[in-house]
C-alpha cells in the first residue's frame, strides 16, 4: 500500500513528464512566439467581467482561430456584466459547474475556499515566460499564506493611486491648480464656486461603493472594503483597526455630510451603482483608481478631456496587485491547456491586442506609429455612428499583460513610450510593510459573513453624506462590535504580528 508521501511524489513526477510531453506537443519561435499546431484541439470555458458586447462572438471566433493555430485550444468567451459577475462566479464556484479559467475578484477568499488551481510548478515549466514576463512584485502580492500562487495577475502599474478628476475646460476657464487639492477639506471652496457659477455641473459624484477616501491618511484594507479592518501601509509595526473608530473616519465622514448638505454631492449616492458616467455626463469633481496617463482613457470614456492630480502614495498595496487576476478552476479537466492559453495571453501581441481592442479592420485601425485608433459603431447599414458605444472592448486590468498592448491613437493619442513611462513609475514605487499578507479567518466564518451584513446596512449611506454622523456612526460601530469585529480584528493582529515576527 502507498504512503501518502510515496503517492505524492509519484503525483509530482506524472505532472513533470506531463508538462514535458506537453511543452514539445507544438515546435515554437524565438522566446514567445508560437508556430503552427498539430493535434487535437482543446475547448476551455472562460469567465471574466464586462458588459456582453454586440460583437463579442464575432472575437470570440477571431480568437479560436487564431489559438487553435498557435496551441490547438480555443476558448468559450463569456463576459458578465458588473453588477452580477461576483455573485455568478460564486454560485459556480460552489455548484461545482464546469469552467477552465475566470477573472478572480476576490481572490483570496476564493483561493482559501480551494477553487483556484496551485500554478508553482506550472510557471516553472510550461509557464515559465509567462513567470518570467510579469513583475516580481505581483508575484509577492499573488502569493497566499502556504507560500502558493493560485493566480496569474495582470502585469499593470504596480500602485493603483487615488486620482482626483476635473474637466479640463473648467481647469483652464478659472486657472485652476488641481495640484493644490489634496484633502477632502481643500475641495469646498471649489465646490462651492462650481455649484455658484456652473450650475450644469454636479460639483461631486459619489456611488454607492464610494471612495477609499481613508487611503489619504496611508490606510489599506487587510481584507478587503465590506471587512473595516485597515492598517498603516508603511508602519513597519502595523496595527489593526476598526477605521470607523479613528479620528481621521470621523473627520471623513462629517466632511462628506457637510458636503451631501450643501448640495456638492449627488442626492442619489447612496443608491447609484458604481462604475463610470455616462458618456458627456457633466461632473466637476470624480475620483478613480489608476496610474500614469488615465486620463486618456478617462477621457475616452467621458467624451470630454479630463486632467486629474494623483492624492494617494505611490504604495504597492496587496489590493492593488490583486486586482486583475485570473485563475485556474482547481477542478478543471484542462490545467494544461489553461496554462498554455495564460502562457500565450500574456506574451504574444497578437492575442493579448485582439483580445482588448477587437479585431483590426473591424474595431480598430492602425494609424502610421502603429497605434490602435478605435473604429466608432456602425447602425444597421454599416454607417459610423459617431460617439457610439464601441460593439467590442475588452476590460484591460483583467486580461494579462499590458506592456506588450499597442498605444491608442485618435483625437487624443497616447505618448508612444507609455510603456516605458509605466516601468518608470513602476520603479519608483514603495511596497507597503504588509503586501501579500493574507489573514486566514476560516474560523471566524459566521463574524465575516455577520460584520458584511452591518456594512451593507450602513456603509453606503455614511460614505456618501446622505444620514446624519451623529446619530449613525454610533449604531454602526456598536453593531460592528456584536458582529464580532474586535474578535476578528485581534486574530488578525496576531497573523499580523507572527507574519513580523518570520519576516
Amino acid at each position: 500500500m502507498l504512503t501518502p508521501s510515496t503517492r505524492k511524489c509519484m503525483l509530482t513526477i506524472s505532472l513533470i513528464l506531463l508538462l514535458a510531453a506537453y511543452s514539445t506537443g507544438c515546435s515554437r519561435q524565438s522566446g514567445r512566439y508560437y508556430d503552427h499546431y498539430d493535434g487535437e484541439t482543446v475547448n476551455l470555458i472562460y469567465y471574466t467581467i464586462g458588459e456582453p458586447d454586440k460583437d463579442l462572438k464575432l472575437v470570440n471566433d477571431k480568437i479560436n482561430e487564431i489559438m487553435a493555430r498557435k496551441i490547438g485550444v480555443t476558448i468559450t468567451y463569456i463576459k458578465i456584466g458588473w453588477q452580477e459577475y461576483e455573485e455568478r462566479l460564486n454560485t459556480l464556484i460552489s455548484a461545482g459547474s464546469p469552467f477552465d479559467i475566470a477573472f478572480a475578484p476576490n481572490y483570496a477568499a476564493t483561493a482559501m475556499r480551494g477553487a483556484w488551481l496551485k500554478l508553482d510548478d506550472y510557471l516553472a515549466s510550461l509557464g515559465k515566460d509567462l513567470y518570467d514576463t510579469i513583475d516580481p512584485t505581483f508575484w509577492q502580492g499573488a502569493q497566499m499564506n502556504d507560500g502558493g500562487i493560485y493566480g496569474v495577475p495582470t502585469n499593470k502599474e504596480l500602485a493603483v493611486r487615488d486620482h482626483w478628476m476635473y474637466p479640463a475646460s473648467i481647469v483652464q476657464k478659472y486657472d485652476i491648480d488641481i495640484t493644490k487639492y489634496n484633502t477632502l477639506e481643500s475641495l469646498e471652496p471649489l465646490l462651492r464656486m462650481i455649484q455658484q457659477n456652473e450650475p450644469a455641473y454636479l460639483p461631486m459624484e459619489l456611488d454607492r461603493d464610494s471612495h477609499n477616501f481613508f487611503a489619504l491618511y496611508g490606510y489599506e484594507y487587510v481584507m478587503n472594503h465590506k471587512i473595516p479592518l485597515m492598517v498603516k501601509s508603511l508602519d513597519p509595526n502595523a496595527e489593526v483597526v476598526n477605521i470607523f473608530e479613528t479620528k481621521e473616519a470621523r473627520q471623513v465622514l462629517d466632511t462628506l455630510r457637510r458636503y451631501y448638505k450643501e448640495g456638492f454631492i449627488n442626492k442619489d449616492a447612496a443608491l447609484r451603482e458604481p462604475g463610470g458616467l455616462k458618456r458627456g455626463e457633466k461632473v466637476f469633481w470624480k475620483s478613480s483608481g489608476g496610474g500614469p496617463l488615465s486620463e486618456t482613457t478617462w477621457s475616452k470614456d467621458r467624451g470630454y478631456k479630463v486632467v486629474s492630480n494623483p492624492v494617494t502614495p505611490s504604495v504597492v498595496t496587496t489590493e492593488a496587485v490583486r486586482g486583475g487576476i485570473m485563475a485556474v478552476n482547481a477542478n478543471t479537466k484542462h490545467p494544461i491547456e489553461s496554462i498554455q492559453f495564460l502562457n500565450l495571453l500574456n506574451t504574444d501581441p497578437e492575442i493579448r491586442n485582439l483580445f482588448n481592442y477587437g479585431i483590426e479592420g473591424v474595431h480598430y485601425k492602425l494609424n502610421e506609429q502603429g497605434q490602435a485608433v478605435p473604429i466608432p459603431g456602425r447602425d444597421s447599414r454599416g454607417n459610423p455612428i459617431p460617439d457610439a458605444p464601441a460593439s467590442y472592448a475588452g476590460v484591460q486590468y483583467t486580461q494579462g499583460n499590458w506592456f506588450i498592448l499597442r498605444t491608442m491613437g485618435g483625437d487624443s493619442p497616447e505618448p508612444l513610450d507609455k510603456w516605458d513611462q509605466f516601468r518608470e513609475y513602476n520603479a519608483e514605487t514603495v511596497k507597503s510593510t504588509v503586501l501579500g499578507f493574507t489573514p486566514d479567518l476560516s474560523k471566524l466564518a459566521v463574524q465575516i459573513e455577520n460584520i458584511e451584513g452591518v456594512w451593507r446596512k450602513y456603509y453606503s449611506s455614511l460614505m456618501t453624506g446622505t444620514v446624519d454622523v451623529d446619530s449613525i456612526l454610533p449604531k454602526f460601530n456598536e453593531e460592528l462590535k456584536q458582529a464580532g469585529i474586535e474578535e476578528v480584528g485581534m486574530n488578525v493582529q496576531k497573523q499580523l504580528d507572527a507574519r513580523h515576527t518570520n519576516t
